[in-house]
């Protein structure tokens, strides 16, 4: 695999939704991060792809991090009932349509429909970076192993700033001050 290039990547947030997310190991943090990443990839011009599991049960995409998607014009959810996003054919269309080869995973829960999600992307051909601090579950070990379990995949795992620095790669343009502005 190669480095993130933002021509060819584009931002998937899975399930990130109203009653899932209160009960995620980390809650404030992932926010945080979420929130990073969506607002990074606007700055980057960037697609974004947004998942909802059983969002008549699990209600839509939670408050900050739908707040951002609506800001940046990304909040254009893909209703699923399957764990893995491959699954729907909603998902694997716009994956496609958007010619991106490159996929940036976050979201919840990190052992359920991250990881199934992005081994049967892998399994696709597509090259997948996690970003370790903007999936999680809801307890900390479960994060933990399907991050072990998705780099034995061939998952590259990276974190927030990790991630929109190596693909920002130039310093003293106004995107650097947006995405510095962002990761203080």
């Amino acid at each position: 695999m190669k480095r993130l290039d933002r021509n060819h990547a584009l931002l998937v947030v899975i399930d990130v939704q109203e009653k899932m997310l209160p009960v995620m190991d980390g809650l404030v943090a992932l926010e945080r991060n979420l929130e990073r990443l969506i607002r990074g990839v606007d700055v980057l011009e960037m697609p974004v792809i947004v998942t909802e599991q059983y969002s008549k049960g699990l209600g839509p995409t939670a408050g900050p991090v739908r707040r951002a998607l609506e800001e940046t014009g990304g909040y254009a959810p893909i209703e699923k009932s399957c764990f893995s996003a491959v699954g729907c054919n909603a998902f694997v269309d716009r994956v496609k349509e958007s010619h991106r080869k490159q996929l940036l995973v976050t979201g919840v829960e990190a052992h359920v429909s991250v990881y199934q999600t992005v081994v049967d992307l892998l399994g696709r051909g597509y090259e997948v970076s996690v970003v370790a601090d903007a999936v999680s579950s809801r307890a900390a070990t479960n994060r933990e192993i399907a991050l072990q379990r998705m780099a034995a995949e061939g998952a590259k795992i990276t974190s927030t700033e990790m991630a929109l620095f190596e693909m920002l790669i130039n310093s003293g343009t106004q995107e650097f001050r947006a995405i510095s502005r962002l990761v203080r």
